[in-house]
């Protein structure tokens, strides 16, 4: 007799804007090593959403890396049949799991990653700059653009996959 595989754990991943949820949807641990914490989750918006660059879409399986000690998090996007898109990075502050729910701030700033790593792009710099970040805390916004500008170094040099590893 086999001994059966526990069910992956679930949770909700709770996105904040601005003080307001955007988006909340449940999801799947993959892994939580103390600082990392990895979820599955199919894509969770309604319909399609083309940013000209990559559409997301119903059958899109999100893999979504989130830390508790650094301020983005790295969503590997792949199709329902396991092709990758590509990696969608927000900037966000440290997530924080409590009570079943993944809560995570956005911050606006946003970074694509083709899958062949040809294309990286910034984005929503402009939402950034006219959120007022910069004068509300002006240390979480010195931080963001930090995470900004590693996660593009590093997404040009290295790519994104031994983070990830």
């Amino acid at each position: 007799m086999s001994a059966r595989s526990p069910e992956p754990a679930a949770l909700t991943v709770a996105l904040t804007k601005a003080g307001r949820t955007k988006i909340r949807y449940p999801a799947d641990v993959v892994r939580d090593d103390g600082n990392r914490v990895t979820v599955r989750a199919p894509w969770a918006a309604p319909g399609v959403r083309d940013f000209g660059f990559v559409r997301f879409e119903p059958g899109d399986v999100f893999t979504e890396h989130y830390w508790r000690d650094r301020w983005f998090a790295v969503k590997e996007v792949r199709t329902g049949d396991g092709t990758l898109k590509g990696w969608y990075c927000d900037v966000t502050r440290p997530a924080v799991l409590r009570d079943g729910e993944l809560l995570v701030e956005d911050l606006d700033l946003d970074l694509w990653v083709s899958a062949d790593g040809s294309s990286v792009l910034r984005l929503d710099e402009d939402e950034f700059e006219a959120s007022g970040l910069v004068d509300r805390d002006p240390e979480a916004a010195r931080a963001a653009t930090r995470a900004l500008d590693d996660l593009e170094h590093l997404a040009r040099t290295e790519g994104l996959t031994g983070l990830l590893a």
